[in-house]
């Protein structure tokens, strides 16, 4: 499908959202502080954090739910911090769907276009095709109650997709759905997005939701932007111990850095092991070196030493929890395999380090 929002032959379109400076108080609490950021147009863009981190209230401040304390909200270089939500075309579709009980899908889904003064025949053809981009034609005559929460969900996202907002905005929609659902509602959105041409800014607490979808992520920490780049920047060269730790598993090591060249850190690993990696940081010194479990394994002749205390059985994959000899714990993660002896716990073993997995962060 074609996206809704083609720029005209020659024009480049700007930045979607620009956040530049902004601040947000309640009373004498700082929520958002002095925060910049540009948001691409048609971009799956994701805020990341955990609770009370301010992702939430920067996506009700793009949506005129909330006041900017400070600086200014840009949508397509149009300053909207001062705009009601009502002028703002963005819409969003919330963590509770907030369906009406008593309407059927169908004009669930046509109500925004309703308000907004569009004709029976119009809105019913505009909702019927958001009805099919969601895959729930059959169930336009429903009530929300006939539904599953899933369904109820992709009604919630043809409601907020049919008055073709420019920017949408999805506050954590898939927290209340099992497990199963949730990974299919990740490949339906992402999809969504791409055929639709919308913006979209996600907040989750959910890595993996994060990962999965994301063209970039902004991790948040305390009202203040930590890390910004794609999932693979974010998980592969996290620049401190917040978004190492934040985004997936990893193995932190408190280690002294004689030296940085070029980049480049020297670090001696417990048990004297010495090996050569990426810094964030370009001072020597004490520091916090990232090792993800996955990028360590069990070999006869890898360099160090350590007992296996623990096997963790996680189906696709087993955790080895191992301590080396002065009392430092690893993980090491490793596939499940028929074709391997299974681990014995108790064991002395050898662990070997994959080529470039350590990264000195910036704490």
């Amino acid at each position: 499908m074609p996206s809704l929002y083609q720029p005209k032959p020659g024009v480049c379109m700007a930045d979607a959202i620009e956040i530049i400076n902004v601040v947000k108080r309640f009373g004498t609490t700082t929520a958002l502080q002095s925060l910049t950021l540009s948001i691409a147009d048609n971009e799956f863009f994701t805020l990341l954090g955990p609770s009370g981190c301010g992702k939430t209230t920067l996506l009700r401040m793009i949506a005129g739910f909330e006041g900017v304390s400070a600086g200014e909200i840009r949508l397509f270089g149009q300053n909207i911090a001062t705009l009601p939500p009502d002028r703002r075309p963005v819409n969003t579709v919330f963590q509770h769907y907030a369906l009406f009980p008593h309407m059927p899908v169908i004009d669930n889904v046509a109500f925004g276009l309703k308000m907004k003064g569009v004709d029976l025949a119009t809105r019913r053809a505009r909702a019927g095709r958001m009805l099919e981009m969601v895959h729930l034609s059959a169930f336009a005559d429903r009530l929300p109650a006939q539904l599953s929460g899933g369904q109820q969900q992709r009604v919630a996202l043809a409601r907020a997709l049919a008055p073709e907002p420019r920017v949408l905005l999805l506050d954590e929609p898939l927290s209340a759905l099992d497990l199963k659902l949730r990974q299919a509602m990740r490949i339906e959105l992402k999809q969504l997005q791409q055929d639709t041409g919308i913006t979209f800014i996600f907040v989750t607490h959910d890595q993996e939701e994060a990962l999965t979808m994301s063209d970039r992520i902004a991790v948040m920490s305390a009202g203040r932007l930590q890390q910004v780049g794609t999932a693979r920047d974010i998980y592969e060269a996290p620049l401190n111990r917040f978004v190492a730790d934040f985004i997936g598993e990893t193995n932190l090591l408190e280690v002294d850095v004689p030296r940085v060249e070029a980049g480049q850190a020297s670090v001696t690993l417990p048990g004297g092991v010495g090996i050569t990696c990426p810094a964030a940081s370009d001072s020597p010194g004490r520091h916090t070196l990232s090792i993800r479990p996955e990028r360590l394994s069990l070999s006869p002749d890898g360099p160090l030493k350590a007992r296996l205390e623990r096997v963790v059985y996680l189906g696709t994959d087993l955790h080895l929890m191992t301590r080396l000899a002065d009392g430092t714990a690893l993980v090491v993660r490793t596939q499940n395999s028929s074709r391997l002896p299974p681990p014995v716990e108790g064991s002395e073993v050898s662990i070997a380090i994959e080529e470039g997995a350590a990264r000195l962060l910036a704490d």
